[in-house]
């Protein structure tokens, strides 16, 4: 093993746009709940709701609708959408991104310990661990951090931070992989290096952050050279 594979000591990932194709299901969710509050959802504003939290997501909806809801009609939204998204990905299914399911049974093979950090809460995203385990014979990550057991989320460094704790890892052996704007800021705050491969919002590049077009042909060896870098704003053609 080379040297820069053993400074690898852990890799985290992010779940919805970067390991499975729930992203867009929110979008969806919430352009519907907008149709129910009487407006429209424009493309604009649902990307910039890409990975954040329903309370930011649903600011961005209410600011476009000029709405003013009240904290009790604030909840009812949340779950309003969490549940019509959950509804989504049992009638849709959830497919993996381009080369996500090989990366991760690759890094589970090399016996690296993994985390999955993801601002879902935990009853939608036990759909898509279900199916992620049922596909890979069991799961493959070592520590789960969800949206509503963290005491900030993402762009916040706290779940990143939650996760290496819970790994008994430090941030410099760590790289994570995201697809969304505050996730790569989560991670990079949190003081990983950061492996960042976009779905439906651009990344732009950053000191810390190595962009690639897909996962597909990602390994081990190169999650690791990602950790090498962590000076350079790498963005391969």
């Amino acid at each position: 093993m080379n040297r820069s594979v053993q400074s690898l000591h852990a890799v985290l990932f992010d779940m919805d746009g970067t390991l499975v194709e729930t992203e867009e299901l929110w979008g969806e969710a919430m352009s519907a709940l907008a149709v129910e509050l009487g407006g429209i959802f424009s493309t604009r504003a649902r990307e910039q709701t890409v990975g954040t939290s329903m309370r930011v997501g649903l600011g961005i909806l209410y600011a476009e609708l000029g709405l003013d809801r009240t904290e009790e009609q604030h909840r009812e939204d949340v779950r309003w959408v969490e549940d019509r998204t959950a509804a989504l990905m049992t009638a849709h299914g959830m497919p993996w991104r381009p080369g996500a399911r090989e990366l991760l049974l690759e890094v589970r093979a090399a016996g690296l310990p993994t985390a999955l950090v993801t601002t879902t809460p935990r009853r939608v995203a036990a759909l898509v661990l279900d199916r992620i385990a049922a596909d890979l014979d069991g799961s493959p990550f070592d520590v789960i951090v969800c949206g509503d057991e963290v005491p900030a989320r993402k762009p916040d460094p706290a779940p990143y931070l939650q996760a290496m704790a819970a790994l008994g890892v430090g941030p410099a052996g760590c790289v994570v992989v995201e697809d969304s704007v505050v996730g790569t800021t989560a991670g990079l705050a949190a003081g990983a290096a950061v492996l960042g491969v976009p779905s439906l919002q651009p990344l732009h590049p950053a000191v810390g952050l190595t962009l690639r077009a897909t996962l597909m042909g990602v390994g081990v060896a190169d999650l690791a050279d990602v950790l090498a870098r962590p000076d350079l704003a790498d963005v391969p053609a």
